[in-house]
């Protein structure tokens, strides 16, 4: 009996390994393991992630394996889920509801181009100025910069092109993807609603924006579009790029489900609602004209589906009308209210919707021009610049201040001296928020209530302090 190109006999010993002891290091359980010739060079349903190769690496090469949690696992994981993971993927039956990871580029290639990224940036990982895990952060944007960069190789390969291509990162957040590729020779920016302190850090030749995104805003001039976790630009992103030139082309890494008004609502039972929200930006892109295609990224998120529109259906023009009316007639169908009366009447806003939240729907009427012409879209709210209450922009000696309070109350709680005969190291004790928060003045605690998450944020972003 054969079950998923295991031997029954072979799954019968990987299910025994479950029952070595815990204290048997990593690479001893290897040793014994036996590991069947589908599982290193054959379908990847066994290891979703693409971790099985790089699993094989460490045993062959343990003094060159550095752990980053994306192509090459860290070892809690090897430790305590590989061998169950194992057992799971040689019995279940995999659903084919997404594509295997990597199937539009080569993995041997794209392997070769994510070692040489992850030794160039991996000293960002130390310097990571911002609240977010770097590791996750850091290592995420250097496996998506492999993949465009390997896509875009095989591409001017394909199209015989020697100049590089160029791109536009609409939502670029921290701007590491924009600061990667623009070091690869690619010449691109970013645009985000917010400054982020690293981009700094970056250096003149990665150029990053703090500008409000809207829909209307074309790039002629621009080969790509990128939208990595682009929010309510998503469904947006493949008209932008339809309508900005005949060329253009547009890569997307959905994550939040918004439709083009507002959040986006599912209609479909049978689905998963991750699946049916792809069904739907794929849908946007075959109605701008793309030939839209999709894949799955080699990164550590449960959203890791990217869809490309690469190539046209047809070999209309920019700005072709009918294409133009059939996609604002696509758009409109999306709208969840619809003007009935006169164009001098307003249309009500839904109770829940607020004009200045990000991509809530207006009057859908459309706006004009100075030329009298309608502009794209109609209805839709750009996200303002944001206010920053994370407690990052309090002034450093304010924050140092209550740190400093809050570390000498949970220090005098142990009662002991830093330097007392029975132990040389005082950790400290644990206090409830309430408790502390009675110990700060009232100008203190003024200050962090306008904060989101007042003094439990400013605690968790010194994270080197407290815990």
């Amino acid at each position: 009996m054969v079950m998923n190109g295991f031997s029954r006999a072979k799954n019968l010993h990987l299910q025994s390994l479950l029952l070595l002891s815990e204290k048997v290091q990593v690479r001893e359980t290897m040793r014994c393991m036996p590991l069947p010739q589908s599982l290193l060079f054959g379908k990847e349903n066994f290891a979703p992630f693409g971790y099985m190769p790089a699993t094989v690496s460490v045993l062959l090469n343990p003094g060159k394996y550095v752990p980053d949690g994306v192509v090459y696992p860290k070892a809690e994981w090897l430790g305590n889920e590989l061998i169950s993971k194992l057992v799971k993927w040689s019995t279940e039956v995999p659903k084919n509801e997404f594509k295997s990871t990597l199937s539009l580029v080569s993995v041997a290639r794209y392997s070769q181009v994510y070692q040489e990224l992850k030794e160039k940036f991996k000293e960002m990982v130390k310097v990571w100025p911002e609240v977010t895990d770097p590791e996750k952060f850091v290592y995420e944007d250097v496996a998506i910069a492999t993949y465009l960069l390997v896509l875009w190789e095989d591409e001017r390969a394909r199209k015989g092109l020697s100049q590089k291509q160029s791109f536009v990162d609409l939502g670029c957040g921290n701007g590491l993807l924009v600061h990667i590729l623009s070091n690869e020779g690619h010449p691109g920016k970013g645009m985000d609603v917010r400054r982020r302190k690293i981009w700094d850090m970056y250096g003149p030749q990665t150029f990053l924006e703090e500008s409000a995104i809207n829909p209307n805003n074309l790039y002629p001039d621009a080969d790509w579009l990128i939208g990595n976790h682009s929010d309510e630009l998503t469904p947006w992103i493949p008209v932008m790029a339809a309508r900005s030139s005949h060329y253009c082309r547009y890569f997307l890494l959905p994550c939040c489900f918004f439709d083009f008004y507002g959040k986006y609502n599912r209609r479909q039972s049978q689905k998963s609602q991750y699946r049916e929200y792809l069904d739907f930006v794929t849908e946007v892109g075959t109605v701008c004209g793309f030939q839209v295609e999709e894949d799955c990224l080699r990164i550590p998120s449960t959203k890791r589906v990217c869809l490309i529109g690469m190539s046209r259906t047809s070999p209309a023009a920019r700005g072709d009308p009918a294409l133009e009316a059939e996609r604002r007639a696509f758009i409109r169908k999306r709208q969840p209210c619809h003007l009935t009366g006169p164009p001098d009447k307003a249309c009500p806003l839904r109770r829940e919707q607020s004009p200045s939240a990000a991509g809530q729907l207006q009057c859908p009427e459309a706006s004009r021009g100075r030329d009298g012409r309608t502009l794209w879209p109609s209805g839709f709210l750009p996200r303002g610049k944001e206010q920053v209450r994370n407690c990052t922009t309090l002034p450093h000696a304010f924050v140092d201040q209550v740190a400093l309070k809050v570390a000498h109350l949970l220090l005098s709680e142990t009662g002991r001296s830093l330097h007392g005969p029975s132990s040389p190291w005082n950790s400290g004790e644990s206090l409830p928020l309430s408790e502390i928060a009675g110990h700060l003045d009232k100008e203190t605690l003024k200050t962090l209530k306008k904060e989101y998450g007042g003094l439990q944020t400013l605690l968790r972003n010194n994270y080197q302090v407290f815990k």
